[in-house]
């Protein structure tokens, strides 16, 4: 299934002789999953969601990670995968030397058109520079889904004048995304200055008493603002998701 702007050009193209009928009918006709033996590629998740099937790469290998990502470029759609290691991203460097890695986040990002005009803005806040890189997944998730992005690291309430003096920079966003670990209590506190949703990432930054991002999550899942809603620790990925989804539809 093409989106309408797709099925216009391919129909133009058609029009043009530079496509063949019998090949438009290929992808007009294109199935809904790709049966890759090792995984089935959902190549209608765009048009249900808006935005292709992501790939998670941990506990995958590389050669798992490749056919994926040649499925989805094949289909014509955009591609991040997540989680990436440093095997798997040497491994697609050779391959798709032309995408975007971001070691800090863990990312692979491989778009098949110039991208459009961001819609929406997201700022990105850390309570200390540990959260860096749950943070950057969440920046790289957003960006990909067409949305201005804003990073803003170590502002946590161990120090709140760092936070006060960046209050401009993030009070007028769309949605905000906010990652913290130890006591986790940054995210209350954005909550009640600005007007827009907060979505809460807990991370596994902390002594043995932050169980691994448990207490943070706890926290957060108290919080006493109301704009505040929580996602999974170390969940930078879906915190950019839901942010850039909300920030689309608000702007």
């Amino acid at each position: 299934m093409l989106e309408p702007g797709d099925l216009r050009e391919l129909l133009e193209q058609v029009q043009a002789g530079k496509v063949a009928i019998d090949a438009a009918l290929g992808k007009l006709n294109a199935p809904a999953v790709a049966d890759l033996g090792f995984a089935h590629v959902d190549l209608h998740r765009r048009d249900r969601c808006g935005f292709p099937e992501v790939i998670f790469s941990q506990g995958k290998t590389a050669e798992w990670v490749e056919g994926v990502v040649r499925r989805l470029i094949e289909a014509g759609q955009d591609c991040l995968a997540t989680r990436v290691s440093d095997e798997q991203a040497a491994h697609l460097a050779e391959r798709f030397p032309n995408a975007q890695q971001d070691r800090l986040a863990r990312t692979f990002w491989l778009p098949v058109k110039p991208p459009a005009p961001p819609k929406g803005r997201v700022v990105v806040l850390t309570a200390g520079t540990s959260d860096l890189p749950v943070a950057q997944e969440a920046v790289v998730t957003a960006m990909a889904l067409g949305c201005e992005t804003q990073r803003i690291a170590d502002v946590g309430v161990a120090g709140i004048h760092r936070l006060l003096r960046h209050h401009a920079e993030f009070v007028n966003a769309d949605a905000i995304i906010v990652c913290a670990g130890m006591d986790g209590a940054l995210p209350s506190v954005v909550g009640g200055l600005v007007d827009c949703p907060v979505i809460a990432v807990p991370t596994s930054v902390g002594y043995g008493a932050a169980f691994h991002g448990v207490a943070p999550l706890l926290t957060m899942l108290n919080a006493c603002s109301a704009n505040v809603v929580v996602v999974n620790i170390d969940s930078g990925f879906k915190a950019g998701y839901v942010a850039a989804l909300i920030a689309r539809r608000t702007a």
